[in-house]
């Protein structure tokens, strides 16, 4: 496997990345978004993972228009109760939650991998995304049909909204084959959400599967999430491992 700092020319700078391949031979591309906390190593590690698995995985600093990477030192000592903490990370993600900025950045992104030696272009693109990367995930998906093949959102945030800018509105647009695991709280206090994924992929006849992991709390993919205010981790290794077989097996239809 070989890992490459990168920098990459995106209509609204230069964004920093971390590049993972396997160290011979052509591979589908894959971009991973992040959560909140950005690129950091455990986001590097998901990375090299992929690469082991076959990928050549892009793994960028969403926040680059702010920020150069790490841009939170320590995300397991975050503490989403405290306001100042919560001050730190809403500037960062309303940079690439702006309208059109994933967008410009997905056709950046797409084009990096393509420009790649070890990138196969006969096959498609996959998109992986957690907590706020699963709406990055859709946005790519839609902004970029033609080459992406598989888009994957775990714990994602924003899904569905009742704004007309809703993510989930997007499936119109999209021709990737997507996965949808949601945490158990987030569908407890979202009920309706799968629901209205499940009907807006179905209408598009985009191929969609919507589960919930119901012993799985927001971030549960993660290893460094901070721990729940019960003291008890929220990263669980067995759905994490569960969402990474439902990962490959999506990534397998590139």
């Amino acid at each position: 496997m070989t890992e490459t700092d990168v920098l990459i020319k995106t209509a609204d700078g230069t964004c920093d990345a971390a590049y993972f391949r396997p160290s011979a031979g052509k591979h589908p591309g894959v971009i991973v978004w992040s959560d909140a906390f950005g690129l950091r190593p455990s986001m590097r590690a998901l990375g090299r993972r992929l690469a082991a698995d076959g990928y050549a995985a892009l793994v960028p600093n969403p926040f680059y228009r702010v920020a150069k990477a790490p841009v939170i030192e320590n995300a397991s000592s975050f503490n989403f109760q405290d306001p100042n903490d919560r001050a730190k990370i809403q500037p960062l993600m309303a940079s690439v939650g702006a309208p059109g900025a994933a967008e410009r950045d997905a056709g950046a992104f797409v084009a990096f991998l393509d420009a790649q030696a070890e990138v196969d272009k006969s096959r498609k693109i996959g998109a992986q995304g957690y907590c706020m990367g699963g709406r990055l995930v859709v946005r790519t998906c839609a902004a970029v049909p033609d080459r992406l093949g598989a888009g994957a959102s775990f714990h994602g945030g924003g899904l569905v909204t009742n704004d007309e800018h809703s993510p989930h509105l997007l499936a119109p647009k999209i021709k990737a084959r997507m996965y949808f695991g949601i945490a158990a709280n987030d569908d407890a206090q979202q009920p309706d959400a799968k629901d209205k994924l499940r009907e807006s992929f179905a209408a598009a006849h985009v191929p969609a599967e919507i589960e919930v992991y119901s012993h799985a709390m927001h971030g549960w993919c993660v290893p460094d999430m901070p721990k729940q205010p019960n003291g008890e981790p929220i990263y669980n290794q067995a759905d994490a491992e569960r969402a990474w077989s439902k990962l490959l097996a999506i990534y397998a239809t590139l």
